[in-house]
Parts: structure tokens; sequence; C-alpha cells
């Protein structure tokens, strides 16, 4: 049997339609052509996602359909435009989007958050936005005065003692030592430092409070250009730390049972003050008229008490002064040791503060005292005879002591 030749094959009938094959569109198309193809597959793929193709885009089928749209929407058709029904060809239309990873656009980003919160298009419950129970950012933690430096109105009496330290200095009696990056120092008064290149002589440290959660004195610092300044411990601590250039300088003497070693305590005299309560705190304002702090300072007493509402020995409130009292020729610190000793009886165990942290604090230097009962203790700590009386709480009063047979 003879093999089918073509004419045979193609004249059978085409059971399964393999022969109807359309022939396939020449690669040499009008450009009309191309573009329109083009649009019908951006179209495609703004319909899908909502934007036009990215030619820097990641993906390479969008990067390519991206890279073919910017070159045929530069020239379009007649026959592009009445195919063009999402309005892709429109100069609005034909900017790429903007992502969420570009950079803004100056216009767009808003001045503060009330601008924010001005947006018609952002609907914020007010309760969402509103503090409470909480001190507004303009009256946190904000002092009442600077650590500045300001003239020394006293310092005539501390003259000496520059004059002194800088000559042993000078001599080799004394050595000064370089405070090292970060260690812990713990000044008491009558200890020199250098400091930017002044001798800097601790005054005064007066009780010690917490703030910021941290327990920290208050310092009383004369420098031996004849200003003063009174930091906070820590932050006089920070201060030598920053600078390359501070030391320490060594105290006379072999250790502290030399006698020569306490050479530089200070014995000055300085004021005794009684300070009443301006706190808004229903427990301390009912008994503000005499729960009373008793202090002692070798500083102007306005300027001790000027950071009191952010100072828990304070009460974190305002006081007022009620009482002053001179010392003459008496050691401050013992004055007040002995005064706090004295008045112990009177010393309300319940009060506390609660800080800002929701930290107890126990203040231990108010009193139910009358201003009048510490001046009457000053008097006799004057007179050398406090130790003959002693306070009678029950009834309010300094009373003498009955001899012992």
């Amino acid at each position: 049997m003879s093999r089918p030749s073509l004419e045979d094959i193609f004249a059978e009938d085409d059971e399964f339609g393999l022969l109807n094959v359309k022939p396939r569109a020449s690669r040499g198309g009008t450009s009309e052509d191309r573009g329109v193809a083009a649009l019908l597959e951006v179209t495609a793929f703004h319909e899908l996602n909502s934007r036009l193709p990215d030619p820097d885009a990641t993906d390479h089928d969008e990067m390519r359909l991206g890279a073919i749209w910017d070159t045929v929407k530069q020239a379009p058709t007649d026959q592009m435009r009445v195919v063009d029904r999402l309005g892709l060809l429109s100069e609005d239309a034909a900017a790429t989007p903007r992502s969420w990873q570009d950079e803004p656009v100056d216009a767009d980003i808003p001045d503060s958050l009330d601008d924010i919160f001005a947006d018609d298009d952002l609907d914020v419950d007010a309760s969402l936005v509103s503090l409470k129970h909480a001190t507004p950012s303009a009256e946190r933690h904000i002092p009442d005065h600077r650590a500045d430096f300001v003239p020394c109105q006293d310092f005539e009496q501390f003259r000496e003692r520059f004059e002194t330290v800088q000559r042993g200095l000078e001599t080799g009696e004394r050595q000064a030592s370089p405070v090292r990056k970060w260690s812990v120092i713990e000044p008491i008064e009558g200890d020199f430092f250098i400091r930017n290149g002044l001798l800097a002589m601790i005054v005064e440290k007066s009780e010690m409070s917490a703030r910021g959660g941290a327990r920290d004195h208050r310092l009383r610092i004369v420098f031996s250009n004849g200003t003063e300044s009174d930091p906070l411990m820590s932050s006089f601590r920070k201060s030598l730390n920053d600078d390359k250039t501070a030391r320490m300088v060594q105290k006379i003497g072999l250790g502290p049972l030399d006698p020569e070693w306490e050479s530089d305590q200070l014995e000055m005299s300085g004021t005794i003050y009684v300070a009443r309560s301006r706190s808004d705190n229903p427990e301390i304002k009912g008994q503000r008229m005499i729960l009373h702090k008793i202090g002692v300072t070798s500083q102007e007493v306005a300027r001790r008490v000027a950071d009191a509402r952010n100072d828990p020995t304070f009460l974190l409130a305002p006081v007022e002064i009620v009482a002053t009292y001179s010392l003459q020729n008496l050691s401050r610190s013992k004055v007040e040791s002995l005064l706090h000793r004295f008045f112990a009886a009177a010393r309300p165990s319940e009060l506390f503060i609660t800080d800002r942290f929701g930290k107890k604090v126990f203040p231990k230097e108010w009193f139910y005292v009358l201003p009048d009962h510490v001046g009457q203790a000053a008097k006799l700590i004057e007179d050398g005879t406090l130790h003959q009386y002693y306070y009678d709480v029950e009834n309010q009063s300094i009373t003498f002591k009955p001899k012992m047979r």
C-alpha cells in the first residue's frame, strides 16, 4: 500500500481542527498596534494593583511594563485615546503614585500635634488624648532657680582658707589628684576641688532628699574667684567628670585619726529657719499651722528654699519662711543636729509624700512645733543650756528637766 501524499492528507476531513491555525501577527506591526497593546496591558495592571507599573520596581515583569509604558505614553495615538477607558494618558494619571517608603513632601509634614488632631479624616476620641493624673509638661520638674554662679556676699570669711590651700599646693604640702572618669565622689563640708581652673570649697552640704527617685544633697560651693553656686551633689559630680582638668585636693595628715585631718572642716555661723508648707495636699494643708520644718543653712534662706516644690525634703511644695534666727560662732551642722534631736518627740511618724515615681518619702525635718519653740531652743543653744531642758509634747512647751537626787 502506497503512502498518502500531502494532497491526500489535506483533502481528508479535519476532524479535530488541527489545520485551523491562525497566522501569527507579524513582529513588524505598526507602532499604533504596539501602543494599543501596551495600553491594554497597563490597563489590566492598573485594575489589579490600583496604580501604574513602576519602571524601577524589583519585579521584572512590572519593571518591563513600566519601561514600555514610559515610552509609548510620550506620543499617544488616536487609537490609544479611544481604548483608554481609565484615562491613563492624562497628566494626573500618568504620575506614578507615591509609596510609603518615599521621603515625605514638606507640605505633608504637620507642624504640631494640634495639626494632626485637627485633620478632618482623623476621628479620635477626646478621652484618648486628654492627660489625667499627670503634671503638664510645662510644669514638670521646672526649678524655680538654677545653680548659677552668683557673687559670694561673705567671701571674706573664706579668703584665708583659699590662700592657705593655694600655698599648700605650691609648696607641695598638699597634692591634687586627678578625678578619675565616672568615679563616685562623696564630698563633705570643707573639701577642696579644682574645677575649670578654680579652687572650689564645699561650704555646705544640706540634708539628704530623694530627687528623681535617687537620694541627693544640695551643696553650697564657694570658688576662689569670689563666686558661689548651689548645685545638687549629683550635678557637681557630673561637672567634675566632664572637666578633664578637674582635681581633688588632698587633706593634710595621714588619715582620720590624725588631728590635722579634720583641719578643713568648717565651724561657721549660719541661720536657723522655720518653714511652713504651702502644699495643697489636704492632709498637710489641714495641719500647716502647727507643722514646721526646721533647717539650718549658711547661705541666704530664700535661695535655700527656692526649689522647694521640686524637693521632697520640702514636701514637694512651696514654703513660706515664718521665722529665722542667726547663729554666731556656732557650728551649723551641730546646731541642726541638736535641734532635730531636741524636738524628735514631736516628729510626725506618719508623715510621708509620694514622689512622681510613686515612691513614698518620709521627710525627717518636720515637727509639730511652733516657731517660738524653735527660737527658745536656739537661745538655749547659744547659752549652752539646752541639755537642761526637754520638749514636752503633751503640753507643747520647753520644760526644765528635774534635777536628779
